[in-house]
This record gives structure tokens, sequence and C-alpha cells, in this order.
């Protein structure tokens, strides 16, 4: 190859001249200086008509192409709108001898879209996944409980239940209380769920299920090359992912010291680093923390930062163990039956009087976690409709740490408390349920022993929901 031979411009402008559908180039100030006869023709502009000088977007209104002189960089395919007519068009920048942007040129590719529909069918139907699976991420990322999803009879929890209703109406962090498995996930989206922030993401992080060399990354994100191996894509942490919403840090006494000291400066300063990066982002988030630890003790014994205590415990909820509130254990019993058997298909179980006596004389050291576990072992294992003491006897065994017996007294008579009517109805419900058992679901045997006739027996049947 001649490599002296000079460059053919006059080759380059011919070329130009004749490319495609169209070809045009601007400056830096977005003026026309070249149009091909071709493009001319295509716009529908008068062979009088000399275009250069002009503003492109008084040529081409919806013209991109001062948009790449402005960034520098290419856009190599588009659809643009003239008219009634739509262009496939490449378009890029051009440079000087100095390396500086000097202007831009455009090409248009096809000056119908047919060509494409194909490729466009496949770009639209991607589109459609994309925005689908955005959508179900956000749903995902919002809270899916309300202060009304905590079901309760005991006055303890009306007066949390208060408390989460207060703390709500401000933006300062949380911290939330309470022995392993009370809830306090629960109370959390409830606090999210009336707060100014419940249309944005509610994005919860274990502390205790992440290896502490990953938990930087995962708070802060990791800037694009920040270590060997790190993604060219900026990889957001959950700071950015709660944006606008709440940042829920559950066992958060397990979290390193390093770690609670940049979590500080986000609650103090509302900023943070990703790793790897020197750009300061926004940190626009709530923070509500949850802990089964004495974080105090954890502060006296060096293992917690006390500045980072106090600056979490702004406002401050306890919630109560299950031991505590026994009354609630009827209704978080019914519950977690509809619960199972709307998720299996299958009928509604009961509990016998002597099954619930047996469930509330139990300590329940793992609080609501280990009720509704309890209930779904007893669904599993026992093929019986009511459930009676016998088969909770391996699930939940009498140990020795027996409650005072007048809490349990206590805690029974709320299962039929209220007024008069409510109070026969609930006896009634109760007899036709052992009356059930005992006759192992035969309805005559049943109305015999209740000394009603059976059309009455299935009258009372359907209004008690037994059927």
């Amino acid at each position: 190859m001649d490599t002296d031979k000079p460059f053919d411009t006059a080759m380059l402008e011919s070329l130009l001249e004749e490319m495609g559908d169209g070809a045009i180039a601007i400056d830096a100030n977005g003026l026309i200086i070249w149009i091909n006869a071709n493009y001319h023709k295509l716009l529908g502009v008068s062979p009088d008509v000399d275009p250069r000088g002009w503003p492109i977007e008084r040529l081409i209104p919806e013209s991109r192409m001062t948009d790449v002189v402005r960034t520098g960089k290419s856009i190599l395919i588009d659809i643009m709108n003239f008219d009634d007519q739509q262009f496939v068009v490449s378009r890029f920048p051009l440079k000087n001898a100095e390396g500086e942007i000097a202007g831009a040129i455009g090409f248009v590719l096809f000056d119908k879209i047919d060509p494409l529909a194909p490729l466009m069918k496949k770009f639209e139907v991607l589109g459609k996944r994309l925005s689908a699976a955005e959508r179900k991420l956000a749903e995902a990322r919002k809270a899916k409980y309300s202060v009304a999803s905590i079901i309760n009879r005991s006055p303890k929890i009306d007066k949390v239940k208060d408390k989460v209703r207060a703390v709500a109406q401000h933006d300062s962090p949380v911290l939330l209380g309470g022995e392993t498995g009370t809830g306090k996930e629960l109370f959390a989206q409830a606090i999210h769920s009336l707060s100014a922030r419940r249309n944005n993401a509610f994005v919860a992080v274990n502390v205790a299920a992440i290896p502490e060399a990953l938990l930087e990354a995962e708070f802060f994100g990791v800037a694009p090359g920040a270590y060997t191996g790190a993604s060219d894509r900026q990889a957001e942490g959950k700071l950015a992912l709660a944006r606008g919403g709440t940042l829920f840090l559950d066992e958060v006494g397990d979290m390193p010291l390093s770690v609670q000291a940049k979590l500080l400066r986000v609650l103090e300063e509302k900023e943070f680093e990703p790793v790897g990066s020197n750009t300061i982002q926004a940190a626009d988030v709530r923070i509500v923390a949850a802990t089964s630890l004495d974080l105090e003790q954890m502060v006296a014994d060096g293992r917690f930062r006390r500045d980072f205590y106090y600056r979490l415990n702004v406002l401050k909820i306890d919630i109560p163990p299950l031991r505590e509130r026994r009354e609630d254990i009827s209704v978080l019993t019914d519950f977690f039956l509809e619960e199972f058997a709307h998720r299996t298909g299958e009928p509604v179980r009961l509990m016998s009087d002597g099954a619930m006596h047996r469930l509330i004389s139990h300590s329940w050291p793992g609080n609501v976690r280990e009720l509704r576990n309890a209930i779904e072992q007893a669904c599993i294992l026992s093929k019986a409709q009511i459930l009676d003491a016998d088969a909770l006897a391996e699930i939940v065994p009498e140990g020795d740490n027996a409650p005072d017996p007048t809490a349990v007294v206590q805690a029974m008579q709320v299962v039929t408390q209220g007024t008069l009517p409510a109070q026969i109805e609930a006896l009634e419900r109760s007899a036709i349920i052992d009356a059930l058992s005992q006759c192992a679901g035969h309805k005559a045997n049943v109305a015999r022993k209740l000394g009603i006739s059976r059309s009455q027996l299935y009258d009372k049947l359907r209004r008690y929901n037994l059927s």
C-alpha cells in the first residue's frame, strides 16, 4: 500500500453526496453547514432554497444533532419524526485537529421504518418485559403491612399501635426493641405505611444475614472498577434503592463498628459515598432499626458505638413478648389457621378449648413466629378437622416454666368476653365444636348429643362457619 498518497477529500465529498437517503452536517453552534441533494429532496425543500446557515431545528424540528454536539456521543440508531414521516437515522460527532467537538453529521439509513419492523417488534417485547419487571420490583419494595395488619386483643399492643401512629408522622430514626419473633418488621412496615414516604420503597436489610466483608457494599453500593472483579456499571446499594422511602435495619446490634461509623454520617449529614467513589450522594431515607439485643449493655461493653446508638434511639418502641399478652394467642391462632387453609386450599381447621388452653399456657420463647410454626405443624401432622390438645402434645410440650395460672384464666376469659349475646354465641359455638369432636363429625349424633334437631344443627353450623 502506498502510504504517501494524499487523502482524496473530493472522493469523500462525492461519497457523502451520494450517501443513502440523505446526509446533513452542522457546526458547533448547531447551524447547518452542508446537506446533500438526496436529503434536500427527501425533506421536500424547494431546489431554490439553501438551508445552510439555518439552525438545524428550523429545518428538522425534532432533530437531535445538537445533543450529539453537546454530549460528544454518537446516536447510532434512532427513529426521527418529520411531518407525517418517520426516518431511521444515525448521528456522529465531528472533531477538529485538536480533538474538540466541531459539529455533527447525520445520515438517513431508511426513509421508512418498515425494514426495522422485526427488530422494533423485539424491542417492544423486551421493553414491555422490562417495564413489567420494574413494576413488580417496585411493588415488592413497598410495605405489605399496615397498622390494620397487626392482629391483637391486648391493651399492650394497642399502646404500641398508638406509638406507631405517633412516630410515623415524623422523619426521625426509630428503634424497635423486642425479643426475636415478636414481629418487629411488621411494625416497621406499619410505620412506613403511615408516613409521608409510604408511596416510595421500603427496603429491609437483615444485618445478621450478610457477611461483614460485604456489608459496606450492601449499604453504599460500589463504584465501577472499585476493585478487581467489580462491574463496569455502578452497583446501587440499599441506601440508593430506598431513596425517598424507608430503610429497615433488622438485627442492627450485629452491625460491625466500622459500618456503624459510616451510617452515623448518613444519619447526621444525610449523605454517603459508594465504595471506591469520590462522589457524594444524598441520602434521602428514613431509618428504622430493630434489635433483640440489649444495646445499652453493648455500648457499655464497647461493642456498639455510643454516638450511633443515641442517633438511632430518637424514637424508641418496645414490643412485648407473646407471654406478656396471652390474650392475643387465640386471635393469632385463628388467623394462622385461616392463613394455612388459604395457602393449601384445605378447609379451615378449628381448635378445641383444650387445645386453646394448651396454647395459652405455653411460654412461647419464640413468640409469634413460634406460634405460627406450631399451628402449621399441627395442621400438617393431624388430619382432624378439630385440633385437640393431643394434636399439640409433641409440638407444644408442657414445660417447667408454666405461667401464672391466673394469667391463663384471664386469657381464656378473653376468648369469650364481650356482651351477653356474644358470650352466649361463644359458648354455643364451643359446645358444637366439642360435640363434633366427640362424635367424629357425625351430624345426627351431634344433634342428639346437643338436644337439637338436625335442621337446627345445620343452621348453627352455617351461622358459625363450622360446615
